[in-house]
């Protein structure tokens, strides 16, 4: 019993070290897109609640938006752009009629999806009228929930 002690306990010992080193080399590896298609799109937030009715009776005023349920809270998005500057865009739009928001970075794969995303940032790009903005941003979330939800 006590010849097989040794080269268990040195077995063990190597084990762990090289356990513990490629633990480590994964952790400072940068994060890659699971798809080749990912793409980084700008959602804009417009608030966060602890329950569903909350958040109904507090998005009564806008005719599109759309929520995702993360860690037990509603996010509410109105208005989606796959460029940081329309992204800016949207925001002062929603901060002149009197909306708090917050630009909230997410990787989408759907490619659907994004194409026709593209297609609006365009116009969006192109535009500073505010109706337009509008009208935009609810196609872009009306597209979103035939094409992604």
């Amino acid at each position: 019993m006590k010849k097989y002690l040794f080269p268990v306990s040195v077995s063990l010992i190597l084990g762990v070290s090289m356990a513990y080193f490629i633990i480590k080399q994964y952790e400072t590896m940068p994060t890659l897109a699971v798809s080749s298609e990912a793409q980084t799109l700008y959602y804009i937030r417009r608030g966060v609640y602890s329950d569903m009715q909350n958040m109904e009776n507090n998005m009564k005023e806008f005719t599109n938006y759309i929520y995702n349920v993360e860690n037990n809270e509603y996010h509410t998005y109105i208005g989606i752009t796959t460029s940081k500057e329309n992204s800016l865009k949207i925001q002062n739009y929603y901060k002149e009629i009197g909306y708090d928001t917050s630009i909230v970075e997410k990787i989408t794969d759907n490619s659907d999806f994004i194409n026709i995303l593209g297609q609006y940032d365009e116009l969006l790009t192109k535009t500073d009228d505010k109706e337009s903005i509008k009208v935009i941003c609810n196609q872009v979330l009306a597209k979103y929930e035939e094409l992604v939800k």
